[in-house]
């Protein structure tokens, strides 16, 4: 059985697996630390086709609390026209917008739920740009919680339309993301609601790096040479990395520190690559993020400066997008390949076009 405690990235201090997100100590976040048990590649073969996959490697404790809506093992497409088309012959993209609320949120939403259900806790919620809204409701539909979303007045009707339609509660927000994301701390805190990517975020980022896992599977236990990020908050690319660490510190991966991180935003709302291209170590704040990638306009990420630091362990990069090129990049994704993805998926494509051009990939 895996055994899982949490730890202060920051000091490093220890603490048991309980509904805490922040130490004690020097307030810095927690993570899920584990002692693994014994696992092979074969440990992982012909079980079902979603992330729970690598129940092992999660950060639940009884299966009989995992709430499951058949999302994760999407398809990594071998982009061959797309690839043609930039001057690539080994690129992938992992199509995460066919899980069932067509985002990779459903994933960290998940094991978020699945964790306050082994809680006990009694009611859920997110603070959203639009698609953790949708997941987030969505498992507590499945789950049997009434969900509670703060997210931006101004998000995509659309988005928002969808999180209702599972049963959510909509906090309508003046202001931007970062403002949601405030008030619904302060909610969740005082009230005891699991709010996903919050109170409950030490766990919510570990479902994010099933895409490592399952993206090393497909590649026949392989680690990619480059990969490209779309980076909101930062917690999904420090997520990623963590996962590939696992895999290696169990045996299923050689050594991982030869792949090169990308961090992907858009103009509007790109801290980090500012940041990165001042060579500063604090990520400053965007006060009003504007641009078409709403699902990426967060303007204090909160895993800013984690981002940094993995982009300089990984030989990486930060780069940006604007709106004419995110939309290019939408439109050639879909005629070369036949995937049509929302904003934040363009500003990956983008980014690589970008990158190639510029001869660093």
């Amino acid at each position: 059985m895996t055994t899982i405690s949490l730890q202060c990235r920051e000091c490093k201090k220890e603490f048991d697996p309980t509904f805490k997100y922040i130490c004690e100590d020097c307030f810095g976040p927690l993570d899920v630390k584990y002692e693994f048990p014994s696992v092979s590649k074969d440990t992982f073969a012909n079980r079902e086709h979603t992330y729970w996959r690598y129940f092992e490697l999660l950060p639940i404790q009884d299966k009989s609390n995992i709430v499951s809506i058949d999302a994760g093992m999407t398809p990594l497409i071998k982009a061959e026209k797309l690839g043609k088309e930039l001057g690539l012959n080994n690129l992938y993209i992992k199509n995460d917008s066919v899980n069932p609320t067509f985002s990779f949120k459903d994933r960290p939403a998940g094991v978020a739920v699945s964790k306050a259900k082994e809680f006990g806790l009694s009611a859920v919620g997110c603070a959203s740009t639009g698609n953790l809204a949708s997941a987030t409701a969505a498992h507590a539909a499945k789950g049997g919680f009434p969900c509670y979303v703060f997210a931006p007045s101004d998000i995509e009707h659309a988005k928002i339309t969808q999180a209702l339609s599972y049963g959510a509660k909509y906090i309508a927000v003046d202001g931007t993301y970062d403002d949601a994301n405030r008030i619904a701390a302060q909610i969740g805190d005082s009230k005891g609601i699991g709010i996903v990517n919050i109170n409950m975020r030490s766990y919510y980022v570990e479902g994010s790096k099933t895409l490592a896992f399952e993206v090393a599977e497909q590649l026949g236990w392989q680690v990619p040479d480059q990969l490209i990020v779309p980076v909101g908050s930062g917690a999904m690319l420090n997520a990623i990395c963590k996962g590939f660490e696992e895999l290696q510190s169990i045996s299923l991966l050689d050594n991982v520190s030869g792949m090169h991180m990308i961090a992907a935003q858009p103009h509007g709302c790109a801290p980090i690559v500012e940041a990165y291209k001042k060579k500063n170590s604090e990520v400053i704040p965007v006060e009003n993020p504007d641009t078409i990638a709403k699902s990426l306009a967060i303007g204090d990420p909160g895993d800013g400066r984690y981002v940094l630091k993995r982009l300089q362990q990984y030989n990486g990069y930060a780069e940006e997008s604007n709106n004419k090129e995110i939309l290019d990049a939408i439109l050639l994704l879909a005629k070369t390949e036949g995937i049509f993805t929302e904003p934040a998926g363009g500003v990956s494509v983008a980014v690589l076009k970008k990158l190639v051009e510029d001869g660093k990939i």
